[in-house]
């Protein structure tokens, strides 16, 4: 069964209602994880979206804050949610397919702006995040599984646009990379756009403070798909849609795109 899953953090889904239909009549994913909806799941306008074809969705949902919702035109069930870190947020849900694949969609906290928690609340609660799902992964680890979302961090040199500028710099810090890097290996995960993209800068968040983010490019890589090894040799096509910066009003940050044949 090969599908076209895309990621896509929205910051709003009522504000970017019309992106997000936008992004499903033009590049017609079969599935769409969004994060940061900042909606209660009774209050996501699906009317639209289920109009052009996304009859399905599992979401997870909080006012104003948060939010992670997967919309798919293939048949999906609820396969639950983890409270990492026990911090109440609305931050993982995940969804099964019918041929057994599910797929978790995260919304890793961004950890404020000062890379040390004795000083940043938020910054502890991120390592703690990261952590939780370390944890989580060496007691059950997965197996067909897809994990997507805006996960904060952009762990390699080339997923930033500047690495020695970037060390002290919440997001792309050691420790961070480190965390993300013991999650991942938890779980045996394959970060699919990197095994597609093996090289080159590849960036899906630029700040709305940049005047110009366009000729400014000062980018980072926040937001992955990655497959467990035993479905990670099915994937290609691995790709972001850049031009989605430009649109509208837009969301800081891109889609994420990968194709799954199985």
């Amino acid at each position: 069964m090969p599908f076209t899953l895309a990621t896509w953090n929205i910051n709003s889904v009522r504000l970017r209602e019309g992106l997000v239909a936008r992004l499903m009549s033009e590049t017609l994913p079969d599935i769409l994880c969004l994060q940061e909806c900042k909606s209660p799941v009774d209050k996501i306008p699906t009317e639209q979206f289920r109009a052009l074809g996304y009859h399905h969705i599992v979401a997870r949902g909080q006012k104003g804050y948060n939010g992670v919702a997967i919309l798919s035109k293939l048949p999906i069930e609820d396969a639950g949610d983890r409270d990492y870190a026990r911090l109440g947020h609305a931050r993982h849900v995940a969804a099964r397919l019918e041929n057994g694949v599910v797929i978790h969609n995260v919304y890793v906290p961004a950890g404020g702006d000062i890379p040390d928690r004795a000083q940043n609340v938020k910054f502890g609660q991120k390592l703690d995040f990261l952590t939780d799902m370390r944890d989580a992964f060496h007691v059950d680890r997965p197996e067909r599984s897809i994990l997507v979302g805006d996960l904060n961090i952009a762990p390699r040199e080339d997923d930033v646009w500047n690495h020695k500028a970037l060390l002290k710099i919440v997001s792309h810090t050691p420790i961070e990379v480190e965390h993300l890097g013991a999650a991942q290996d938890a779980g045996g995960w394959v970060d699919v756009t990197r095994k597609d993209i093996p090289s080159g800068p590849l960036y899906s968040w630029w700040s709305y403070r940049a005047p110009d983010w366009n000729a400014a490019d000062k980018g980072r890589r926040l937001d992955h798909i990655w497959a467990t090894p035993d479905i990670a040799g099915a994937t290609h096509s691995s790709h972001i849609l850049r031009d989605a910066r430009g649109w509208e009003q837009p969301s800081d940050h891109v889609p994420v795109f990968a194709t799954f044949d199985l």
